[in-house]
């Protein structure tokens, strides 16, 4: 299967700056060696935020690699095609047709830049190294900073990774805290971000990285993403079920939502089914429609069928507890092994409106203080899963530490005085495991990748080794 872009132009892939790169080094360089890191803060302008992310997901590089950098992607047509664009950008001769020539004709049109990595999935303490990019052809020393700009991009489906699991385990706590066992953990938080991002590749990559931490989801993108890029084990690494949406219900007009709701839940009898009940009055459809109209239908279900009933306006804590009080009256709950109220297994709600990492906290902690186990919900989350992010949140950088010039290494850094959180490392890197379990990168070139971390490393003129 053709995993690469062929269509895309690394020559016109990186910010415009960098066109004039090869010309500022210093003379006689050989070699630029850079990282790639989630800077730690250590004096922290947000150190009042209620998550800390002091840990990042790695999760994303081996898409790029595979689709925009690894084989022949330097064409006669492309060294062209950037020609032509940079000499209208630049209003000058700046492009450096010399350096991709010599690429396409040494190298085949094969990139001779060398990444380490540290395996995707890995869960690492900010500040430390996540990956190195150098040259390997004296003659192209500049290329390592050339793909800055795409690499870099990793740190959307970090931090959408991240993210998601910081809010695994915040499920993860209140649902031992509710129920004392973490059963359906991986479908608690289901993905509802497809229509929210802002293309059909965002939603690729962002649905992918949520899927390291879940299994629920309904951007299919994601699905496809996995599959064609990193393989899985499974069949699908993502499922979802069937759902009513609002026009589902609404075509059938407002004097019949009874008879939506009872067409929709009888269509689907032996699969969970999810029907938003707010198109008019959220508190009557559970109360009149479910607790008493189509009441012996929903007591007809089972635990691996369920209804799943979906609020989706109003405040989220406020309506989830208003919701469930309701139901409750109509569907008596049991009492678990901690205490906490259980709904019959035949009936269930998502919330989907509203929810990003701390109305989720908001929500789990007012359910507990109302005495209703995390066994009685899921959440869906879109915008803020997929979109609601930025680099900012991870501080995600990356550097030039090390080149060769005249034939003599130097291990190079930054240290602005207005902020030493931009303190960039020193030397060729290389991240260690204590034998305590805990993370280190080692800056000067005083460790190897391999040591003690296993190491993902790729060739762009050749194949992935590990």
């Amino acid at each position: 299967m053709e995993r690469r872009d062929i269509d895309f132009n690394i020559l016109l892939a990186t910010d415009s700056y960098k066109v004039t790169h090869y010309k500022q080094y210093p003379p006689n360089t050989s070699k630029v060696y850079s990282y790639f890191e989630c800077r730690e803060k250590k004096t922290d302008a947000t150190r009042n935020r209620k998550v800390k992310y002091d840990k990042t997901v790695f999760y994303g590089l081996q898409y790029i690699l595979h689709k925009y950098l690894k084989g022949k992607v330097v064409t006669p047509e492309k060294i062209q095609e950037a020609k032509e664009v940079y000499r209208e950008h630049f209003q000058d001769d700046v492009f450096n047709e010399r350096g991709w020539t010599y690429i396409l004709e040494r190298h085949e049109g094969r990139l001779p830049i060398e990444i380490k990595a540290v395996p995707e999935g890995s869960v690492i303490p900010r500040g430390n190294v996540l990956f190195t990019v150098e040259s390997t052809d004296p003659e192209c020393y500049w290329l390592t900073n050339w793909v800055e700009t795409i690499l870099v991009q990793t740190w959307y489906p970090i931090t959408v990774a991240t993210n998601s699991r910081e809010q695994k385990k915040i499920l993860a706590k209140y649902l031992l805290e509710t129920s004392g066992q973490l059963e359906g953990l991986e479908y608690k938080l289901h993905d509802f971000g497809y229509r929210g991002v802002s293309s059909q590749e965002t939603a690729g990559i962002g649905a992918s990285a949520h899927l390291v931490n879940f299994k629920g989801t309904d951007t299919v993108a994601g699905i496809c993403v996995i599959k064609k890029y990193y393989g899985t084990k499974d069949p699908v690494p993502g499922f979802s079920v069937p759902a009513a949406e609002h026009s589902t219900i609404t075509a059938w007009g407002k004097d019949h939502e009874k008879d939506a709701f009872e067409h929709i839940i009888k269509q689907f009898p032996s699969v969970p089914v999810s029907i938003v009940s707010d198109s008019y009055d959220i508190y009557n459809a559970c109360e009149k429609i479910w607790g008493e109209d189509l009441r012996s239908l929903v007591e007809a279900r089972s635990a691996q069928a369920p209804l799943v009933v979906r609020p989706d306006s109003g405040n989220p804590l406020d309506t989830v507890l208003k919701v469930l009080e309701i139901l409750g009256k109509k569907f008596p709950p049991e009492e678990n092994s901690k205490g906490y109220k259980v709904l019959p297994p035949y009936i269930r709600v998502i919330q989907g409106d509203g929810v990003d990492i701390n109305t989720l906290q908001e929500i789990v902690e007012g359910m507990k203080q109302h005495r209703w186990s995390i066994e009685n919900i899921a959440f869906g989350s879109g915008g803020a899963l997929l979109q609601k992010l930025t680099r900012d949140l991870l501080n995600c950088s990356f550097k030039c530490s090390y080149v060769v010039t005249n034939g003599l290494g130097v291990n190079v850094f930054k240290d602005p005085v207005a902020d030493p959180n931009k303190r960039s490392k020193k030397g060729r890197l290389s991240l260690h495991r204590t034998a305590s379990g805990e993370f280190v990168t080692l800056e000067e070139g005083r460790g190897t990748w391999r040591s003690t971390v296993r190491t993902c490393c790729t060739r762009c003129s050749g194949m992935a080794i590990s």
